[in-house]
Parts: structure tokens; sequence; C-alpha cells
């Protein structure tokens, strides 16, 4: 949250208990409901496994094990159906029984959603930041990014009328050369309309110069624009930040010397991406070479590291470290950052013997089964290194495809880089930090102690 947070009202101090005391009872009916429907609830977790590796195979495998995976995840789905039509059969008004927990359910998330999140005093203060506007801007297009949302969206014409430079990249021309050349020009902020990538390479020569950065989210999938908490379907409401514009501190990640602000991934994604067909055909090449990486012949990558906890990790099948920790676990924000300035790298990994071991263990992961799986692991920290005993790795930073030698270290810098956003966006990055229920953080307002992310 913010330096200026206070210790929590009364009001929200009481909803606070409320959302703990509705949750408190939201499991004693769940614990009650699984004691009368013990066996149908087996079946239906039999079920959902078995969906899952269905699915798992239908995505990673060819045929004719993509066929069983097909009639694994439909068998699956029907257990699941079957286990639910028979325990709202037996149970006693199953109708009022439903009603009474879901309107316990929504208590428990109303109560904490308003307990945790920031007060009208709060967001009238950020909506209020002071204005900053640039004096000689440039905007940066990627005309081709995102099946060309530059021209779909008239994003030339709006810098126009706010008086914006605009360069353009064309066949040939270097982006890092266009971007230090507006520069040497006098440019005091450099705004990027483009992919991820595009928005990482400018983001670090902004950095590099001391000059605030505006990002336009004129990508295919714009993942840094929506962490930031932007619209990333809309890239015209990113402009108003050229021209109502207030400073957003946000961190950012190294590796090495190469700054990244989504993530570096080593394994079988770093592997994929340094195909040659992988910029034309994304999810054609995955699902080509998915099924070899993952198959019983299948090695792990020369790739070790060690846990916070000093546990020594032999080689794996996938090692991502992101600028903030993302959602691994199934939520509707799956794969997204709630924050992007908490000060921390996250780390996703996974070592196996085999590859269909590894599958196995991300399929648990990517659905909240993995536990305490001793194949997974799942952290946040500050620093981190990366070891290979053949001295390079492979590696996608920010999606671009490296080869760096190792060993890799890894370091956070919170708050180290400077942007430009409009005004809301500061409103939304609050309201992303309190998507996350929490007990720990609710019984801390009950007792009076700010929230914090």
């Amino acid at each position: 949250m913010t330096d200026h947070q206070e210790r929590p009202s009364l009001r929200r101090r009481a909803l606070a208990f409320l959302s703990l005391l509705a949750t408190a009872v939201l499991v004693v009916e769940v614990i009650v409901f699984v004691a009368r429907n013990a066996v149908w609830l087996v079946v239906a977790l039999a079920g959902v496994a078995l969906a899952v590796a269905g699915l798992w195979w239908v995505l990673t495998e060819r045929l004719p094990r993509r066929a069983v995976g097909t009639v694994g995840l439909v068998v699956g789905a029907a257990l699941v159906v079957a286990a639910i039509v028979q325990v709202v059969q037996g149970a006693q008004s199953p109708l009022l029984r439903i009603a009474v927990a879901g309107a316990t359910l929504a208590v428990a998330a109303t109560a904490g959603r308003a307990a945790l999140a920031p007060d009208l005093r709060e967001l009238d203060r950020l909506r209020n930041a002071q204005r900053v506007r640039p004096r000689k801007p440039v905007l940066l297009c990627n005309p081709w990014s995102g099946g060309g949302k530059v021209a779909k969206f008239g994003l030339t014409d709006i810098a126009a009328e706010m008086g914006v430079e605009v360069v353009m990249l064309d066949h040939g021309l270097d982006l890092a050369v266009l971007a230090r050349d507006a520069i040497a020009r006098g440019a005091d902020c450099l705004g990027m309309a483009g992919g991820d990538g595009s928005q990482a390479l400018v983001a670090a020569i902004c950095h590099e110069h001391d000059i605030p950065f505006v990002c336009i989210s004129a990508g295919t999938r714009n993942h840094f624009a929506q962490d930031l908490g932007f619209d990333k379907e809309d890239p015209r409401k990113g402009m108003a930040a050229f021209r109502d514009g207030v400073e957003r501190f946000i961190d950012y990640g190294t590796v090495g010397e190469r700054l990244f602000v989504n993530n570096v991934s080593m394994g079988i994604y770093a592997t994929i991406v340094q195909q040659d067909s992988y910029r034309g055909a994304k999810i054609q090449t995955t699902r080509e070479m998915l099924p070899e990486m993952l198959s019983h012949q299948a090695e792990p990558f020369d790739l070790q590291f060690t846990t916070p906890d000093g546990v020594e990790i032999g080689d794996a099948f996938v090692v991502q470290v992101s600028n903030n920790p993302y959602v691994w676990r199934a939520s509707t924000e799956f794969a997204q950052r709630r924050a992007m300035d908490s000060g921390k790298l996250g780390v996703f990994a996974v070592n196996a013997r085999t590859g269909p071991e590894a599958a196995e263990v991300v399929t648990r992961a990517l659905t909240g089964l993995a536990g305490h799986d001793p194949y997974f692991h799942e952290f946040a920290t500050e620093s981190f290194e990366v070891r290979s005993r053949g001295g390079k790795a492979f590696a996608g930073i920010d999606g671009e495809a490296l080869e760096l030698e190792t060993p890799l270290e890894f370091r956070t810098h919170p708050r180290g880089l400077r942007m430009l956003v409009p005004p809301d966006d500061l409103v939304a990055a609050e309201q992303r930090r309190v998507r996350a229920y929490s007990p720990g953080r609710l019984v801390g307002v009950a007792l009076g102690r700010p929230p914090r992310p």
C-alpha cells in the first residue's frame, strides 16, 4: 500500500471481523457437507483429476495419446456432473442449503474486500495526485503489433492532437536506435505502442536516461499493461498519460545487466522461443514441440538453483523468474500479478526425472493441487541465481530469445522504474491489491493494523 496509511477505522475493523466470522461459518458448513457426502466427494475429485490429466494430454501429446486424453476429459467431466446430481438429489432442501452457503460466501467476500480496500480519502488522494506533462514527449509505434492496433485505434491521430511526436518502426529499423535518437533530439518522455518485448526495451532505455516511460497497450497479449491495471484491449485510454499523467514508480528486475519488466523463462519455454517459426506461429510451434519435450525420452534441462531454504535443486524442466510474483493458483487472476511494487521476484520452477512426470507436476500446480510436492517450487525472493554445468542457458527475456552465460544473477529493483500513467491507474493498482482473500491480513485489520500487500 502507500506510505500514508493510517490505522483502520472502527468500521473497517468490524467488517474484517464479520468476514472472518462468515468464513468460519462457511468452513463448518463445508465440513458438515463433506461428512454427509464423502463418497460422492471422492468421485468428484477423481473426476476433476481425470479431466485435468485428459486436458493436459490433449494439449501436449500427439495421436493416439491425444485421443485418449480427449476420452479422459469427457469421462472426468461426466463423473463430476454425476456426483453433483447425486448430492443434490440426496440432500434435504438442497436449494435452501445452496442459498445459505452462497449468502455466507457473499458476506465473507464483500466484507473482506471492503475491510481491505483503500478508503474514500485514500482514493481521492490518488485521483488528485499531481499531474506531470512532458514538454517534448515521443511515442514509438510498432504498426504490426497486435494485428495493427496502432492504425485500428487511430493512435497516431490522437498523438498529433496532443502534440506528441510519433516515430514509426519500419522494416530494417532498430527500435533501440530510434528510442535513443529521440532522446538525443530532446525527448523528455518516451511511450511505446507495441507488445511486451518492445515495452521492456523502451522502458530500459528510459530508465537508463532517467526519463519517464509511458506504456500503450497495442500488443497482442499485453501482459505488462494488464498487470499495471490498464485496459489491455483499448490502447487509447493509455494516451491520457501524455496530457494528464501522474508519476508511478514500479519495480523492475535484472538478469545480469539486462532489465526485464515481465519475466525470464528457462527450460521448455526458452527452447520453444528459440525456434525461427515461433514468431510467426506461436501456438502451432508450441503444440508441435511440447509432445517431444514432455515425452518419456525427454530429459530435464541443465538448470540448477538453490531455494531460499537452502535446498539444492537439480536439473529442471521449467524455471521462470518474474518481476513481482504471479498468481499461479486456480483464480480469475491466474498468470497475473496483483502488485508491481512488492519489492520481490517471483520464482516458479518444476524439476522432475522425466517429461511426463514434469507435465503431471505442472498440471497439479496450476490447479492448486501441488501442495508440498518436492518437485514443485514457488517462492518470492529479492535475488536469485540459476546455474548450469555447461556454462550457458537459453532464456526468454520478456519474450526475446537469447542464450546467456551462466550463472544467471537475478535481482529486483524496488520502485526503480519511473512511469507516467493515467490518473485512474493509481486507483486501479490499489484495487488490484485487495483481490486476494487473506485471513492473515483480515486478522491484522480486525486487530487495528493497516492492511499490507
